[in-house]
This record gives structure tokens, C-alpha cells and sequence, in this order.
């Protein structure tokens, strides 16, 4: 166990630590649920909104959304306008988790697929994002998970050994697209199985 105990842990930030659900934010603009499903799924869908994470601006979305759904330019910009929302609360099990590692001297930063702007506005909301060591974040550098090139610039930017790095992350793509690059990963479900996955590798996981 000790020749693969991990010297860098890196979390994904959305899922892992902070809750994140677009449907929140829309269920006053759109109550009908199948209603609801067709605009996040076809007009701001996840894929629409990658697209900022890999680095294009609000306006440009909300315009390329708009010449597809003409008729429904107020429900596209309050997409942004009502992100807070989406992001309602963290996962205590699991940030206990992080700042327990933090506090027992164990190297960690964060990798993420997020747009710059709101993910500014996520630090400000919640302080625990300013506490490891660092961040990727996408939309600052263009890049997204699970694609080779943010894996290998998070550890030329923080000196990592990829063999020695195990990686979070609540979707098995970004999990296989980190194993790609040589890291160690687990799939996030649930705090408590985040704890045993590190306890197994040697890692101290104190639980709040």
C-alpha cells in the first residue's frame, strides 16, 4: 500500500463538494416537468452549458441559444442570471473529507469544469474553495475533462506526479479520462464511500 499511497489528492468541485442542479433554478420559470426536461435537455442543455466551461462568453451562448429557440430568449438568460440557484448548498461529508487532508499535510488542489465566471462567484459563497493549494479551472484555460490536455497541464502547473495523484470526480469519464493520463482515481458517490476509497490507500479521511 505504501508504494501507491497517493502524495497529491485533486477533487472536482461540482457534485463532489458543491451541489449543482440546473432544474432548480427553473422550476418557477417552467413548472411543467416534461416541459422543463425538453428546455434543459435540447435548449441550455449540458452540452450547451460545456461550452462556457471550455471558455465561451455568456453572450455568445445566450445568442447562439437564442437563434435556435427565438421564442424563448428569457428563459435562455436566465440561465446565468439564476445560477445561483443551481448551486444551492455544499456537501459537508465531503469537504469535511477535503480539509481533513488539508489539515493532516496532504497536498491538494481542485480540477474542474466550470466557467470562470460563476466559478468566481462559487469562492465567494463558499470560503472552502479558497483553501487547497490551487485550481484548474477550464474555463480559465480552455480546456475540459475528460480531454488529455487539462489533466497534463494541471500537473505541469502544480508539479504533480501523475502516478502518485489520485483524482475525485462524480463521472466515471472524467474518472477514466484522469486513469488515461496516468493518475490513480475513484468515482464519487457518497462521502462516506469517498472515506473508505482513501482509508484504503492509506490516506487519513477524518469524517465530521
Amino acid at each position: 500500500m505504501a508504494q501507491n499511497r497517493p502524495r497529491h489528492v485533486v477533487f472536482d468541485i461540482g457534485r463532489v463538494l458543491i451541489h449543482y442542479d440546473p432544474h432548480l433554478a427553473y422550476r418557477e420559470i417552467i413548472p411543467d416537468d416534461d416541459e422543463r426536461h425538453f428546455f434543459l435537455s435540447e435548449v441550455c442543455s449540458h452540452e450547451w452549458n460545456l461550452e462556457q466551461d471550455r471558455g465561451r462568453p455568456w453572450p455568445d451562448a445566450e445568442a447562439e441559444a437564442i437563434a435556435r429557440h427565438p421564442d424563448r430568449v428569457e428563459q435562455i438568460r436566465a440561465f446565468r442570471k439564476r445560477w445561483h440557484q443551481m448551486v444551492p448548498h455544499a456537501y459537508d461529508g465531503s469537504v469535511a473529507v477535503m480539509l481533513g487532508l488539508i489539515e493532516a499535510g496532504i497536498d491538494v488542489t481542485m480540477l474542474t469544469n466550470f466557467a470562470a465566471d460563476t466559478f468566481e462567484e462559487a469562492t465567494e459563497r463558499f470560503a472552502f474553495l479558497k483553501r487547497p493549494r490551487g485550481v484548474t479551472v477550464s474555463g480559465v484555460i480552455r480546456q475540459i475533462k475528460p480531454d488529455r490536455a487539462i489533466y497534463d497541464i494541471h500537473v505541469e502547473s502544480f508539479s504533480l506526479d501523475p502516478a502518485k495523484t489520485l483524482f475525485i470526480d462524480d463521472a466515471e469519464k472524467n474518472v477514466e479520462g484522469a486513469r488515461a493520463a496516468g493518475w490513480q482515481a475513484v468515482h464519487f458517490v457518497s462521502a462516506e464511500k469517498l472515506a473508505k476509497d482513501l482509508a484504503e490507500r492509506g490516506l487519513p479521511v477524518p469524517l465530521a
